[in-house]
């Protein structure tokens, strides 16, 4: 009876760790070939060398990460993380009154608001990028409309600099901010606000002081949800910034595409991979973001 009894808790713990196991099954195998293999991959070829014909030559070296030392590269990496900083400081000055004007709206316009906030992404990004070159280029809309109004003489150039690369980016970006926060101001319990309003707060220390700190975590969420995104969004660059900016993402385009210098590239993507996981990091030790991002 005592070795019946003994393997009974045994055997019950074997088999909720094996129905455990069949139900991640699935996610993890997705995990391991889509995110796991190809990481490891990248990681490999990236202390690699590159062949006389394109090709990966697998010999260890350092030369590809000494080789981003190169005050060329850090400039490039410099701009990257600039643009996404101003990129996502952007939509957050410009999305959270938004958030707040939906999450304090009445019940019967919210669906249409948040609607508004979503309906980009049913359109391809591309499509959606082409759009913006057909309203900032030299012959587009908005130069159109204001010599119409006769409020310039010559056209705008509005594109290809830094300025139309982080109009596209703040475009493409401002529904990941607008989300989170909303979602964190949406859960703000109103009687807080109602008990700060009875205690003689005005309206901007009302915000400043209960609404601000009690929607950082929607905040965090949302400067990721954009910040990290904008550092791969290379197609953005490409088509908003021509040839006259150059960031990381679309210098690893150009390196695994045109040079056909894998090693080097994919010692730049490890580098951005490292900064994303850094910031995530970040999010996970910061109190209040959990449950959110």
């Amino acid at each position: 009876m005592k070795t019946k009894n003994s393997i009974n808790p045994i055997t019950k713990y074997l088999t909720s760790v094996l129905k455990y196991l069949t139900t991640i099954m699935p996610a993890l195998l997705w995990m391991i070939v889509f995110f796991v293999i190809p990481l490891i991959f990248i990681v490999v070829v990236s202390f690699s060398t590159r062949g006389e014909v394109g090709n990966i030559v697998y010999k260890f070296t350092l030369s590809n990460y000494i080789n981003l030392l190169n005050p060329l590269y850090i400039d490039i990496f410099i701009k990257s993380i600039l643009i996404a900083i101003y990129t996502t400081a952007l939509c957050l000055i410009i999305g959270y009154p938004f958030a707040f004007i939906i999450a304090t709206s009445p019940k019967k316009y919210k669906p249409l608001l948040l609607l508004l906030i979503i309906l980009p992404f049913w359109t391809n990004s591309l499509v959606r990028t082409y759009a913006m070159i057909v309203l900032l280029r030299t012959e587009g809309i908005i130069n159109t409309l204001l010599l119409h109004l006769h409020i310039i003489n010559v056209p705008l150039h509005l594109m290809y600099n830094n300025t139309a690369v982080m109009i596209g980016m703040l475009y493409m970006m401002f529904p990941f901010m607008v989300l989170p926060l909303y979602t964190s101001l949406e859960k703000l319990d109103k009687r807080i606000l109602d008990a700060a309003s009875d205690l003689g707060a005005g309206p901007i220390n009302k915000f400043l002081k209960v609404t601000l700190p009690l929607t950082k975590g929607g905040i965090i969420s949302g400067c990721i949800l954009v910040f990290i995104p904008t550092l791969g969004l290379f197609f953005v660059t490409d088509l908003m910034g021509g040839s006259k900016v150059i960031l990381m993402s679309n210098l690893i385009k150009n390196q695994f595409l045109t040079a056909r210098d894998w090693p080097f590239g994919s010692a730049i993507s490890v580098v951005l991979i490292i900064v994303m996981l850094s910031v995530i990091t970040f999010n996970s030790r910061t109190p209040g973001t959990k449950g959110i991002l």
